[in-house]
Formats: C-alpha cells, sequence, structure tokens
C-alpha cells in the first residue's frame, strides 16, 4: 500500500487532475516491475508499450513495466468521443542482483540440439496463454502469497548458471518443502497447465483479468484444469522441484502480456512464520 500510494503521488506531480474522457489513476507503482491501474470513460481505449490495454467495461484497464523499462514511458487513450490524449510518466530504475548457481545438469545450462524444438513449441504456448487479456477481472479480490516460505530469489535477478551468463529470473522464488500447498493468490481462470515443460517442469498460469496473469513453475503436481475459476485462497498444486530447479521451491512470477512484473510488488512482506494469507 505504502509503495502504491508514493506512486500516486509522484504521479500527480506529473500531470494534472484527470478531467472528463482522460485517465483517472486508482493505483500506481511506477517503477520497473511494477504496474498501474487506471480508469477512462466507459467506451474509450488505452494504448502502452504498442498494445492496446483490455479496457474494462466500467473503464478500467491495467499497464505493467518491465524489469527494463526506461524512464519515461507514455500512455495514450482515447475517449468514447475520439477525444485523444497521452500522458508521460517517469519510472524509478532499480538495481538488479548477481546470482550465481552451479551444479546444474549441463544439459540444463545448454539444452542438447535435439531439445531446441521442444523448447521453442513450449515457449509459444505459454506465450499464447499470457495474450489471453480477459475483461472478467479476478484482480478485485485482492492478492495473498500463493505459499509462505524463506525467499530465496528475487524479480530482476541476473543469473550465471554454472558460469554461463543466462537472462534475468522474473520470478520470486520460495523455499518450501515438497507437497506444500500452493494456493491462488487472487480470483482467476486457469488459463494454462502442463506437467513438464523442459525448463519449468510442472507449470501452471491463471488469468487475472486485464493481462495480469500469475505463473507458478517447478510444481510437484497441479490440482485445477485449463479453463477453469479459481477463487483467492485454493490449493491449485504443490511446491515441488520439477524442471530445472536444483531444490524445492515455488518460482511465482505475474506478466501483463510479455511484460514481466516484480510479484513481490503485489502483496505484503512475507510473514515471519507459516499459514493462511
Amino acid at each position: 500500500m505504502r509503495r502504491a500510494l508514493m506512486g500516486l503521488l509522484a504521479l500527480c506531480l506529473l500531470a494534472p487532475a484527470a478531467r472528463a474522457g482522460e485517465i483517472d489513476w486508482l493505483q500506481t507503482d511506477l517503477q520497473e516491475g511494477g504496474y498501474a491501474i487506471g480508469r477512462i470513460a466507459p467506451g474509450g481505449a488505452v494504448e502502452f508499450a504498442g498494445r492496446a490495454a483490455p479496457v474494462a467495461p466500467d473503464g478500467r484497464f491495467v499497464i505493467g513495466f518491465h524489469r527494463d523499462s526506461p524512464a519515461r514511458v507514455v500512455v495514450r487513450a482515447t475517449g468514447p468521443d475520439g477525444a485523444r490524449m497521452e500522458q508521460t510518466l517517469s519510472l524509478a530504475q532499480r538495481d538488479y542482483d548477481i546470482q550465481r548457481i552451479d551444479g546444474l545438469p549441463e544439459n540444463k545450462v545448454t539444452p542438447p540440439e535435439e531439445t531446441l524444438q521442444r523448447i521453442r513449441d513450449e515457449a509459444a504456448a505459454v506465450r499464447a496463454a499470457r495474450e489471453r487479456g480477459s475483461l472478467e477481472i479476478g484482480f478485485d479480490s485482492g492478492w495473498i502469497w500463493p505459499v509462505r516460505g524463506r525467499i530465496t530469489g528475487v524479480f530482476g535477478a541476473q543469473r550465471i548458471l554454472n558460469g554461463h551468463p543466462r537472462q534475468p529470473h522474473y520470478g520470486v522464488d520460495i523455499a518450501a518443502p515438497t507437497g506444500t500447498p500452493v494456493v491462488a493468490p487472487a480470483d482467476g481462470v486457469v488459463s494454462f497447465a502442463h506437467p513438464d515443460l523442459y525448463y519449468s517442469g510442472a507449470t501452471l498460469m491463471i488469468d487475472h483479468g486485464l493481462g495480469l496473469a500469475s505463473t507458478f513453475l517447478h510444481l510437484d503436481d497441479i490440482a485445477v484444469r485449463e479453463g477453469e475459476k479459481v477463487r483467492q485462497g485454493r490449493t491449485i498444486g504443490r511446491v515441488g522441484s520439477s524442471g530445472r530447479s536444483t531444490g524445492p521451491h515455488l518460482d511465482w512470477r505475474i506478466n501483463w502480456f510479455d511484460a514481466r512484473l516484480d510479484a513481490a510488488l503485489f502483496v505484503p512482506p512475507m510473514p515471519a512464520t507459516g499459514g493462511g494469507d
């Protein structure tokens, strides 16, 4: 909440108060990996980062800021009367940790040639699920941690696997024993469920609406089906160590379409003891 209020204050310094047909910002976290929720007049349209943002019947929309977003970004809106406007937002830039992981099987660090087509096919299926962008808003439920435990990996960290630099880590890693229940952090619809992806093992995705989606990696098992509606707090799977993993943990990620967001910005600080939300 403190982050959201600070972001909203920063935005108020950037732009005049919203008028009819313009953007009314409801919640913001103006930093790399953050997000903003706004509202325009119903029937209007919003464009951000080269794509149309889904607009709910009540005029709400979401935009998300990737790990490496520029310091200034532009949001464009068109009112139902055709009037156009744009706002420039200033984003806080972040420093990211460097994380070294050694001891992985070499075929998981540098995949053998015969697995490359499988990896490409799986990546395409995940991208397609992220494009769902339902207008049914699940995140009105608020957000809770999907599992409690020690945080062992943070958003944006650059990973060096067996000495080889790889792409940044886009999730929050939470260590927990194998079999620990994983619950839905917010209401939504299961948009992807696969028992064994090459990199992430048993993988589940929930569409929370307006382009926001959670992904849960390295599960031991999945307890829901694609197309199923889930409520916040429902068990959706169990912690495991499937795919490219060095031990039991949950890798929880949030996307706005293809923009990678920091899941830790959606929830309160991790409680010191386990159980509940």
